[in-house]
Order: C-alpha cells, then sequence, then structure tokens
C-alpha cells in the first residue's frame, strides 16, 4: 500500500505543556493597532499572546543547528543567553546566543511590527568555527493556539508566491514565514513526526509532511543560509483566519526592519514623554521606566485598563491545557496596585483607564472577583476582602496625585458606595487573605478595609450622604479598635524566643469553637502536605502586619509593630547574594521542593522580591530613608540582565540543572507586575520622603491624633462576637430588614427593636447596652417580617472586662 507522506503520521502526539515560566523579555507595540505580545526565555520566543493579552497562542520559537558528523545543537538548550534592551526603556530586545561548544553564535532583534498583528526577528547566524556552507538552519515553532496545546491544525502553504508555514484552532490561525524564502519545511505531531525529530535523526527535513490535523503540532522551515548570508527577518502573524495571519506576515516582511523598529521605539518613548513625574533618581531611572513599560506592556488593548499579572504560566513545563490561566489573568489586587505604580510615575492617563476598567468590572453587589479573564469574566471563584477596598483607596491616590478632576471623582462615588456597602456587610473577615488561602482576620485585609471605609466616607460627604459617612466612619473605627483582640499576640513561646512581649500574626480563624479568641485557634497551611496542613494561628506570621502601618493605622515606630518586625526578621528573613528578602509567612508551600523539583500542588515558599519593597517602605515610615534606598538597590539587584523582577527567588544552594541560583528567579512567574509596581511606588516614596500611596484619612484619625473611642460594638451572621466591654453600645447588623427580640439577663426588660436601613446594604440595630456592668448578658433572637419566620436561635453577648471573644460562625 502506497503511504501518503503528506500528512504526517502519529497524531495527536505527545500531550501538550507550556514552557518555562522566568521570562528574559516581554513586550508589545504601544500601539492599539498591534495586537500581539511576545516571551522570552533561553534565547528564544515563548509564548506569543493574540488577540488578546489573556490568550496564548504558541509555546516556544527557536532555531536548531544541524551540520556534518551528525551535529545538532538547539539554541535554547545548547548555547548561553544574553538579553539587552534595544533602547533605555523600551520592551524591545537584542539577544547574542553563543554555543555552548562555540561553533556558532546567534544574534537576534526581537520586537513587534507596530503597524501589524505581527512579532518579527531579525536573526544574525554567525559560525565561529567553520563557514555557513558547513551548517544547516532551522526554526522551530509550537503552535498553542488560543491557551490549548491540543487540537491545532498545521499545514504547509503560500501567500503571493511566498511559502509559509500555518496552523489554526478555535478561530485563532497564525502564519510564519521568512525574508529568504524558506529552503525546505514540515509540519508534524511533537515526539512523533515534528521536525525536532527528523533533524536529530536526519540533520535535514528527510519526509517533509505538509499537513497535520488536530492535535499537538509543530511546524518547521530551513532558513536559507547560502541565499541570505546568514541574515534574515522572520515574521510571525497571527488573525482570525489563516489567510489573515499570513497576509500580515508577508506584508511586514515588505518593510524595512529598522524603519519597522524605529517607529516601535518613537511609540515607547513618545509614551514616557507624556508621563508627568520621573518617580526616581538618576540611580534608579532606568528600571524605574523599564519597570513602568512593562506595566504597560500588560495592559489590554480592547479592553483599556485590564492588565494581567505576567505573561508566563507558573511552572509552565509541567502544565497543560488544562491550566487555561496562568498568571496572564486580571487581579484585582495586582491591577490596583499596577495602577498605583503609574500614579507614581506619573502615568495619570494609564491609571485612570484601571480605574475604569474596575468600574466596568465590579459586580453588582459592590465586590470584585479574585481574578478574571480580560473580558471580566470570572476564572477562579473566591472572595477577597482587600480586592474590594483597594479600589476605593485608588480612588482617593488617583485623586491626591491629580488624575481625576473632582468631577470624574465623583463619578466613581457609585463605584465606591456599593463596594464600601459589600465590606460592611461581609467584614471584617476575608473567605480567603491576599494571599489567596486563608479565611479570617487578616492584618492586610482589616488594614485595607478599615482604611477604605474612611476614604468612603469621606466620598459619601462630598456626595451630600452624611448619614453614610458617619455609619461608615463607625464601622471603621469599632473595627479599629478591635484589631489587637483579633491579631495580636502576647506570651507565646515565638515572642519569648524573639524577646518581645507580642506581635501580630498572620492570620486567625474566623469561626473558633469554644475558644476565647479567634487567636487560640488552628489555621490551615494550603500547598503542604497533610502532616503539616495546621499551624497554630499564635505562631504564624507575615509581613503583612506591615500593612497596618502602610494603610495609616499604626504608627512605624509603634512598640507593637516594632516588636512584629523582630518576630518578622527572626522567622522570615532570607539572606541572599543580592540581598535580604522575605517569605510570605512560616509553612508556606507555594514554591519549588527542597530538591529543587517544580511545586506541584506542594512545595517550600520561597523569598518574594516584592516584600522586600513593602519592607522598605516601612523603613521609610520609620525615619530611616537611608535603609529604604539600600532597599531600593536590592530590588534592583533581584531584577538581573533581564530588568525583570520575578515573583519569588531561589534561597538554598544553587542547582544548575535545574537553572536555580541563589537570588535568581525560580520557576514561579518572571515578570510579576505588582513587583514592578511596587519598585516603581518605592523609587516615588523615597524621591517625596514620604510613603506615596498611605491613605491620609486613616493616618490623620488613628496616629497622628488619639484614636477616637468607638460608640458600637459589632455584632453580625459572619462576626459573632459573644463578649464585649462595658459602657458600649451593642450594634446588631443584618442584610434585611428584621425585628431584634431582646432582653437582658435571661430575657428579662424584652423588648423589640426595628432595624434602620443605612442605605448600604445593611440594616443596623443600636440595642443601649452602655450602663451594664461587667457580668451582665445580652440575649437576642430576629423576627423576619418580610417572610414571617422567628430566627429559631438564640443569641447571648456577655459584658466582660476581658478582651472579646466569638462564636463559631
Amino acid at each position: 500500500m502506497a503511504i501518503d507522506l503528506t500528512r504526517a503520521p502519529g497524531a495527536p502526539g505527545i500531550a501538550p505543556r507550556w514552557t518555562s515560566s522566568a521570562k528574559s523579555g516581554v513586550g508589545t507595540a504601544i500601539s492599539a493597532d498591534s495586537r500581539v505580545w511576545f516571551t522570552l526565555s533561553h534565547g528564544i520566543l515563548n509564548e506569543v499572546y493574540y488577540p488578546e493579552v489573556d490568550s496564548a497562542c504558541t509555546r516556544d520559537l527557536g532555531l536548531i543547528v544541524t551540520g556534518a558528523a551528525s551535529y545538532f545543537s538547539e539554541e535554547k538548550r545548547h548555547a548561553t543567553s544574553r538579553v539587552s534592551l534595544l533602547a533605555p526603556g523600551v520592551p524591545a530586545f537584542h539577544l547574542r546566543n553563543t554555543a555552548l561548544d562555540g561553533r556558532y553564535e546567534v544574534e537576534k532583534d526581537v520586537l513587534t511590527d507596530p503597524a501589524s498583528d505581527v512579532v518579527l526577528q531579525r536573526i544574525r547566524f554567525t559560525p565561529r568555527m567553520g563557514s555557513l556552507a558547513d551548517y544547516r538552519l532551522f526554526a522551530l515553532l509550537a503552535p498553542h493556539l488560543n491557551n490549548r496545546g491540543a487540537g491545532n491544525t498545521a499545514w504547509v502553504g503560500h501567500v503571493d508566491g511566498v511559502p509559509v508555514l500555518f496552523a489554526e484552532r478555535d478561530g485563532h490561525a497564525l502564519a510564519f514565514a521568512c525574508s529568504t524564502p524558506w529552503r525546505s519545511r514540515s509540519v508534524g505531531f511533537v515526539g512523533v513526526s515534528d521536525g525536532w525529530q527528523q533533524l536529530r535523526a536526519d540533520g535535514w527535513l528527510a519526509e517533509p509532511y505538509e499537513r497535520a490535523d488536530s492535535g499537538n503540532v509543530a511546524v518547521t522551515g530551513e532558513i536559507d543560509l547560502a541565499a541570505s548570508g546568514g541574515t534574515v527577518v522572520l515574521a510571525l502573524g497571527f488573525g482570525a483566519t489563516a489567510a489573515d495571519a499570513g497576509r500580515r506576515a508577508v506584508a511586514s516582511l515588505s518593510h524595512d526592519f529598522d524603519v519597522v523598529a524605529a517607529n516601535y521605539i518613537a511609540g515607547w518613548r513618545q509614551w514616557h514623554f507624556t508621563r508627568t513625574a520621573s518617580a526616581a533618581a538618576p540611580d534608579t531611572r532606568p528600571l524605574v521606566d523599564f519597570s513602568t513599560a512593562i506595566m504597560r506592556a500588560h495592559e489590554s488593548k480592547t479592553f483599556p485598563g485590564g492588565v494581567i499579572a505576567s505573561l508566563s504560566v507558573p511552572w509552565g513545563f509541567r502544565k497543560g491545557d488544562d491550566n487555561l490561566g496562568g498568571y496572564h489573568l486580571v487581579w484585582p489586587r495586582d491591577l490596583v496596585e499596577t495602577a498605583g505604580g503609574f500614579l507614581a510615575a506619573g502615568a495619570h492617563d494609564d491609571a485612570a483607564r484601571a480605574l475604569q476598567y474596575l468600574q466596568h468590572t465590579q459586580e453588582a453587589d459592590g465586590h470584585w472577583g479574585q481574578n478574571m479573564w480580560i473580558d471580566g469574566s470570572p476564572y477562579w471563584p473566591g472572595l477577597q476582602m482587600d480586592e474590594t477596598a483597594l479600589p476605593i483607596l485608588l480612588v482617593d491616590l488617583a485623586g491626591r496625585a491629580g488624575a481625576l478632576t473632582p468631577a470624574e471623582r465623583a463619578q466613581y462615588w457609585p463605584m465606591v458606595r456599593r463596594a464600601a456597602g459589600f465590606i460592611v456587610q461581609n467584614g471584617p473577615v476575608s473567605p480567603q487573605d491576599r494571599w489567596e488561602e486563608d479565611p479570617g482576620y487578616s492584618p492586610f485585609t482589616i488594614a485595607a478595609e478599615i482604611s477604605a471605609l474612611l476614604v468612603a466616607a469621606d466620598e459619601a460627604d462630598r456626595n451630600g450622604e452624611p448619614a453614610a459617612a458617619q455609619f461608615l466612619r463607625d464601622t471603621a473605627d469599632t473595627w479599629h479598635a478591635s484589631i489587637d483582640d483579633w491579631i495580636y499576640v502576647t506570651g507565646t513561646e515565638l515572642s519569648a524566643r524573639c524577646g518581645v512581649d507580642g506581635y501580630y500574626v498572620r492570620v486567625t480563624a474566623p469561626d473558633v469553637a469554644d475558644a476565647a479568641s479567634p487567636k487560640d485557634g488552628f489555621v490551615p497551611i494550603k500547598n503542604r502536605p497533610p502532616s503539616s496542613a495546621t499551624a497554630r494561628a499564635a505562631l504564624t506570621v507575615s509581613p503583612d502586619a506591615l500593612a497596618l502601618v502602610r494603610f495609616g493605622l499604626r504608627a512605624a515606630t509603634d512598640p507593637r509593630i516594632t516588636n512584629t518586625v523582630t518576630v518578622i526578621d527572626a522567622v522570615l528573613k532570607a539572606e541572599t547574594p543580592r540581598g535580604p528578602a522575605w517569605y510570605r509567612y512560616n509553612g508556606d508551600g507555594y514554591g519549588e521542593h527542597e530538591d529543587g523539583s517544580a511545586f506541584d500542588g506542594t512545595g517550600i515558599g520561597r523569598p518574594w522580591p516584592l516584600l522586600t519593597g513593602e519592607r522598605a517602605h516601612w523603613e521609610l515610615a520609620a525615619g530611616r530613608a537611608g535603609r529604604a534606598a539600600e532597599l531600593a538597590r536590592v530590588m534592583q539587584a533581584f531584577a538581573g540582565d533581564s530588568q525583570l523582577l520575578p515573583e519569588q527567588v531561589w534561597d538554598a544552594a544553587d542547582q544548575p540543572d535545574r537553572e536555580l541560583m541563589a537570588g535568581d528567579a525560580t520557576g514561579s512567574a518572571r515578570p510579576l507586575v505588582w513587583a514592578h509596581a511596587e519598585y516603581v511606588k518605592l523609587c516615588r516614596s523615597i524621591e517625596d520622603g514620604r510613603v506615596f500611596d498611605q491613605p491620609l484619612q486613616a493616618f490623620a484619625r488613628y496616629v497622628s491624633a488619639a484614636p477616637p473611642t468607638p460608640r458600637t460594638v459589632d455584632w453580625q451572621s459572619c462576626h459573632k462576637i459573644r463578649t464585649m466591654r462595658p459602657g458600649r453600645t451593642l450594634r446588631i447588623k443584618t442584610k434585611t430588614r428584621v425585628v431584634v427580640h431582646a432582653g437582658v439577663n435571661g430575657w428579662s426588660a424584652v423588648q423589640d427593636h426595628d432595624a434602620v436601613d443605612t442605605g448600604l446594604g445593611v440594616w443596623i440595630t443600636d440595642l443601649d447596652t452602655r450602663g451594664l456592668v461587667a457580668g451582665s448578658q445580652v440575649d437576642f433572637t430576629f423576627y423576619w417580617p418580610d417572610t414571617g419566620r422567628w430566627e429559631g436561635t438564640d443569641y447571648h453577648v456577655r459584658v466582660e472586662d476581658a478582651p472579646p471573644a466569638f462564636a463559631a460562625v
């Protein structure tokens, strides 16, 4: 039987995987006419995204060199790579890849066509042993269209007589062309019939295939070294159809590469020129400018203001099609941090777009989803209360920075109002902390919530709602007065070991049954084996406590804070060859295993450079500007030659085989946009001599002056107190209209109280308990008039001189 050699055998190929998340470059044109983003690692292109920043369409694209005597060299594995910028502050890159055996060198200039959906690479292949005639050069591309490696179809074809390699899947297509026509071409299934297999076996495309249907495919084109002299331009074009992609790729090749590059660079330089503040001293300006560009390069061009967390898939080489999102999703927290970085850099229009995006993606009840695709569709279903508080703070920061006029600021009042309502309905506890893990009382979340409520109160006053403003301030004051009851511990073995009387903990559980305080319970430790998946709340600490200073609730020199810093440094500080960094918390499991193998659901958390920036902000607030500047230089060191800040850095002995070197990026993610924003804000803070993004309202209310004594103590379904101190009014909060049936000391003096609508989604009932002495008890239950039913459960709050206790939720 005759074999049809035009169709590749071996469908569907091996299971698809993504690739390294430790990028050495990411870029896109500033122009909205170019809807394509590229990433670099190991000297080659990695994921290319089209038509949106959350839609990866390739795995990688690199070169293979073959020659006599079965010579085979794949540049991503068999060459060292150095990366530099084509121009300061511009995400366009020059790569110099040198073969480990010294036989050749490849130089690449990588950018996108500002006028089209095309990634361009100018490639210069230079033999360092022998001549061009001694080598053959091939480009190998792995399509993963629309976030999937499976189900791709590839074929060879032509556009106006130009030979092109094509692939498509699910309404997405790519076309791969060369300025000197391909000498030979083939498509196939990865691991079976792709070009890599043929080149490794034969050194050339001995059996070229013309089509590979519905699988994990790769396309290979041979660069004609003799005709090109070793210098070519490769164009990778994208479109909704193969015809569109092909026309774009061929059209971009018709333009002079130097002219295209000049236009690309000019666009970015013009954008930098529009910024209204330097946010940097001369020694920090290069990384500030580049960091600001990296932040901007992660923004959508269809949904303005939507900035993803990172153009990477953490530990991608272990992950396949089921990991659709990676980090190319929008986290509201990261977006607010990024917008703050834009404001610090004077990129006001960019920050304003982020606010507009937040306004458009807010849920009807006032919160934001844990994370989302760029069009606002939810991805993970979690809820983190800080992600509802932070957009409120961004409105205030943008107003103070001059990015919003008073009229523009007023347009955000409905958004702020809904968010503040959600916070008072559901706070202060959060279903997840800012690390997306544990429920409970968390210092970062609490600080963000309280500060946001005070900002919202000011906005309410500006918009003619004084009653709402008073309610928001009352809630903030009540929660502020309870912070130490929730998360400050004393007399533990850890405090004794560190020589302090107490410290703030990472998180305390909201549902501690039969315990006097949330601090007495245990908290789950995610990403750890079952044998170490819980820890005592009182013995778990985090740099999150510094948020109490960052958001204006505590002075930097408050003994409770300095005690906590002592404990943090004893437990969480890591010294690396590039300088100090800190872990998220003790027992963290989000990172490589001890042997360096990739995170696979369990592991060991590694230090985060952005926490070095947060620590530097505390040092500045404490009056140690010199120390803050030292830590800014440490962050610069973590960026390394690539100028990209990673999520985590390696903290153990070097493991070259796993590409894990002390102080360098791990396999989690590089760049992390949030880390770049933190660096930009830090440099602005150092220049200003104060913390740039610290809210003024909380600092004025709780630090500059004696904190007001709260009038009330709150009880609500997510925050059920069991005790209260004398002299306070017991405020019952519900989400709907209710009649509170209440008495004292075993249901004597019973009265019914109608709840009052605050207009913020909360009904309040104030029980006058100010005259009750220690030992008294308040008894109450609910009647729900709208449904005509009784609660069926009695609740009791004792009046005691001791700190409040809490019931199980």
